[in-house]
């Protein structure tokens, strides 16, 4: 174990975190809403940290190993989520308790968008845009940033590239270097950012409102600046914009830089995993539309298209927007999209849940069993895109879902113990380890409402889904520590 190294990558790390309390206070000095000192504290505290970190170990060079990278990623999140509680706690409007404020903190910076405050509208424009901002640097990763902008740092990139990387298939780089490939991936997700802060403004958003969004719709997060989120606005337009982007940055980033790249769609169309994710969302999108209109929840198709769509692609995406409360929708709607959100975008993109392309590797796996029933003695590979899987990634997919499941029913049956409804202890854990957000029954709207230990819990449940179980989970085995 590098220690040393690890200690240097994180000093450095908080030292470049401390440069996003800026953005706020100067919102604040702008709008002139009197909230750039707790952000200027922030910045000073997470400075001066960082420093005293990484000062003795300065000079030290050593070469970052695989296990390394997994405790600076874990680490860092942790410690970053921290970080990112220092304004709220400071702040005096809102000002929130350090369990509420770690809890907005983490849920900003895992992309959840699950939110303890209440009264967003009357929130300053400073706090509003900091929240934004969060999900939006948590979108693609700190890491990879770091790992693209400081190639000064001495460490092996890929380290913290493959510990970062959400998706069974990390080894695929896009370019031979490490940096070369976070820059691009920062330069897609910067494009599209921008691209979608200009069709919301087009639309009617205010300027404020459109860069806000656009950071929380490209990061797949779902944080607002109006209590109602997207539905504030009351414009058809503005909610299939939503839905383009959110959809877009459920793809694998991968894919748009080849698009970009060969300057063809052809990628797209000849990837599996694509072709599934479309699939999926266009099966739960029929379902809840016609759902939605045999329940007479909407009068027409109109309204239950519309409505149906948004919020299909919200949930399954794992974004979180709302127009409406669709909790209070037929039960059967809300558990549908609830579900949807396990499966959540695919392996590279900014989404969460458990992955579209680990679904479609379950699947085969299962149809292969059932061949196997029939002809017990048959080489039946397990093929996606036309080419066989790697035996190690399916057990790893395996092994992946058996920690997931394992971890979920351990952190409902915690939730429920700390006195929270069945319905609500298994959609809070739900939206938290999927990075969803709203919930259902007490957390469909806000989880301002529970209690200290359960908020706790779903914190860990967030970085959990974060950083894929693994990544994590890890830390806690013994051969991790051994040398």
């Amino acid at each position: 174990m590098k220690l040393n190294a690890v200690q240097k990558i994180l000093g450095l790390l908080l030292m470049l975190f401390s440069l996003t309390m800026l953005p706020p206070a100067l919102v604040s000095l702008f709008y002139e809403d009197g909230t750039a000192t707790p952000f200027l504290k922030a910045f000073a505290a997470l400075l001066g940290l960082g420093v005293l970190i990484w000062l003795p170990v300065c000079k030290r060079r050593e070469e970052l190993k695989l296990r390394d990278g997994f405790l600076v990623v874990v680490l860092f999140w942790s410690v970053l989520g921290l970080a990112g509680a220092l304004p709220f706690v400071l702040s005096t409007h809102p000002h929130l308790s350090l369990t509420d404020a770690v809890f907005e903190s983490i849920s900003g910076l895992t992309t959840t968008g699950a939110t303890v405050i209440v009264g967003l509208d009357n929130l300053p424009p400073a706090i509003l845009y900091y929240r934004q901002q969060l999900q939006w640097l948590g979108g693609m990763g700190i890491i990879v940033l770091a790992v693209a902008v400081l190639p000064m740092l001495g460490i092996g990139g890929m380290q913290l590239y493959r510990a970062e990387t959400p998706g069974p298939m990390k080894d695929n780089k896009l370019t031979p270097r490490i940096t070369e490939t976070a820059k691009a991936l920062w330069y897609i997700y910067l494009g599209l950012t921008i691209a979608c802060a200009l069709a919301y403004w087009l639309a009617g958003m205010t300027p404020f409102d459109a860069i806000g969004h656009a950071f929380s719709t490209v990061a797949i997060g779902g944080f607002s600046t109006h209590d109602a989120s997207i539905g504030y606005f009351d414009s058809t337009l503005i909610e299939m914009i939503a839905v383009v982007f959110m959809l877009i940055s459920g793809v694998n980033f991968a894919l748009h830089f080849i698009a970009w790249n060969r300057k063809s769609l052809h990628g797209y169309w000849v990837d599996s995993e694509f072709r599934f994710y479309l699939a999926l969302m266009g099966a739960t999108t029929a379902a809840v539309i016609l759902g939605l209109y045999l329940t007479g929840t909407y009068a027409g198709w109109g309204g239950s298209f519309t409505q149906g769509l948004f919020h299909t692609v919200s949930i399954a995406t794992t974004t979180g927007f709302t127009t409406t409360a669709f909790h209070e929708w037929p039960a059967f709607l809300g558990i549908l999209l609830l579900f949807s959100s396990f499966v959540g975008g695919c392996a590279g993109s900014t989404g969460g849940g458990i992955k579209v392309i680990r679904f479609l590797l379950l699947i085969k796996q299962g149809l292969r069993e059932i061949d196997r029933l029939i002809h017990p003695s048959a080489q039946l590979p397990v093929r996606v895109g036309g080419r066989s899987v790697n035996h190690r990634v399916v057990d790893a997919v395996w092994g992946f879902f058996s920690l997931y499941v394992a971890s979920f029913t351990l952190m409902y049956l915690a939730l429920a113990a700390t006195g929270l409804d069945l319905t609500t202890a298994f959609s809070a854990v739900a939206a938290s380890i999927n990075n969803l957000g709203p919930g259902l029954g007490e957390v469909g709207a806000h989880f301002a409402d529970l209690n200290s230990p359960a908020k706790w819990i779903l914190c860990f449940a967030m970085l959990l889904g974060r950083l894929e179980i693994f990544t994590l989970l890890v830390l806690l085995s013994p051969t991790f520590w051994r040398s």
